[in-house]
């Protein structure tokens, strides 16, 4: 359900922060239904200035909470060398795009558990300020019915939106901690389980079993919701549930052809002699001598050691004015994002969650010294399967 039409909002420490479109129907949602709560509690119609402005406020604090509460996951697993190439934001919450998976229990503790972290500490902030706000005793009220889903038009409207956010980035914990893979709980059960085992593909095994559980639970509960009359809430069950469930039957796959290709490499597999341009290169001759004549819409940009520098892409060249081309040099403009490449000794199957490697069909293979040694595309990541599903 994701990966269709989305649009960058901003970065964040050179993460991509984007939308997916369902993004606005749940944003409209939420305007809505809230301008009518605080329509009640103002006593004022749900298209009034103050109930309309604060409906605004608590739909953008919703998000602002799931983006959070992703960021917490990518930092940690930026500590860990996995790169981020985005997060997405849309009508379930929210993911950040791992360019690969952890490779140790300790590692996928630590970023499954940073997003819980972060939304407890939301849930403690939000206390304590509607606590200084309105006094802890009356806020305790306010946050009680919140909790109730009811509304008082004796209570500060403003109270009750950090009422309603600390409610529902509670929920939010609590939910994300079922062990129902690929969510937060799952990845911390697969992260023990990894731990103790040793075996990461049979933690994966088991908690992807997990999820598809959870998965048909969350589906089945959506139905009891509709048919009790409560649509809305059934069908957004509904639908967590089918995504819980398909992205744990992928895991599930994925993990089947990690054990297929045993020990291969992306050595193994790869182009030994790639293309590249020399970064000392001015941005001209590099538009003449390779994108003209190769009509390739990117290429790997190596020092005079042979280094790799960065990615550069042909639309980013040609953004260089004609009359700067022959005075600009290559490795001013290409791109540095360090998952562009990967080392030549990763294991195969690392590579097969890799969003750049889709993004581009293609990644950069470095050597222990960060030398250029290779190219690793989709197709040969796809032969490579094909070869060892043959032989089993």
């Amino acid at each position: 359900m994701l990966g269709g039409s989305s649009f960058t909002l901003f970065h964040v420490r050179g993460i991509r922060i984007t939308v997916d479109w369902s993004w606005f129907v749940i944003l409209f949602l939420l305007i809505v239904s809230m301008s009518s709560v605080y329509g009640d509690i103002l006593g004022e119609s749900s298209t009034g200035a103050k109930a309309f402005g604060l409906a605004i406020l608590s739909a953008l604090g919703f998000f602002g909470s799931i983006l959070l509460h992703e960021l917490g996951h990518a930092f940690a697993a930026i500590r860990r060398g996995v790169g981020i190439s985005s997060i997405q934001l849309w009508m379930l919450g929210g993911v950040a795009r791992m360019d690969r998976e952890t490779d140790s229990p300790e590692a996928e503790f630590e970023v499954a558990v940073a997003g819980p972290l972060v939304t407890l500490g939301l849930v403690g902030v939000l206390y304590l300020i509607g606590g200084i706000a309105a006094g802890f005793g009356e806020f305790g009220h306010i946050f009680r019915l919140a909790v109730e889903f009811k509304t008082d038009a004796g209570v500060n409207a403003f109270t009750s939106m950090i009422a309603w956010l600390a409610t529902i980035n509670g929920l939010i914990l609590v939910f994300n901690l079922l062990p129902a893979f690929p969510m937060d709980g799952g990845r911390i059960a697969r992260a023990l389980i990894w731990w103790r085992s040793g075996d990461r593909n049979k933690a994966t095994r088991i908690a992807a079993t997990m999820g598809r559980g959870f998965g048909y639970l969350f589906i089945a509960g959506g139905l009891v919701l509709i048919a009790t009359g409560d649509f809305f809430s059934g069908v957004w069950l509904g639908l967590i549930g089918i995504v819980v469930n398909g992205a744990a039957r992928g895991a599930a796959m994925q993990t089947a052809l990690s054990s297929r290709i045993g020990e291969v490499v992306v050595a193994d597999v790869m182009d030994r002699e790639p293309v590249a341009i020399p970064g000392n290169l001015s941005v001209e001759q590099a538009l003449d001598q390779y994108f003209l004549r190769y009509r390739w819409p990117w290429f790997p940009v190596v020092d005079t050691a042979y280094k790799f520098l960065g990615l550069l892409q042909r639309e980013r060249a040609d953004e260089v004015p004609e009359v700067s081309r022959a005075s600009s040099s290559v490795a001013d403009i290409v791109d540095h994002d360090r998952g562009l490449f990967v080392r030549d000794d990763t294991p195969l199957d690392a590579l097969l969650s890799n969003q750049n490697l889709r993004r581009f069909g293609a990644l950069m293979a470095v050597d222990s010294e960060g030398r250029l040694s290779g190219v690793i595309t989709v197709e040969q990541v796809g032969r490579a399967l094909r070869d060892a599903t043959a032989t089993h």
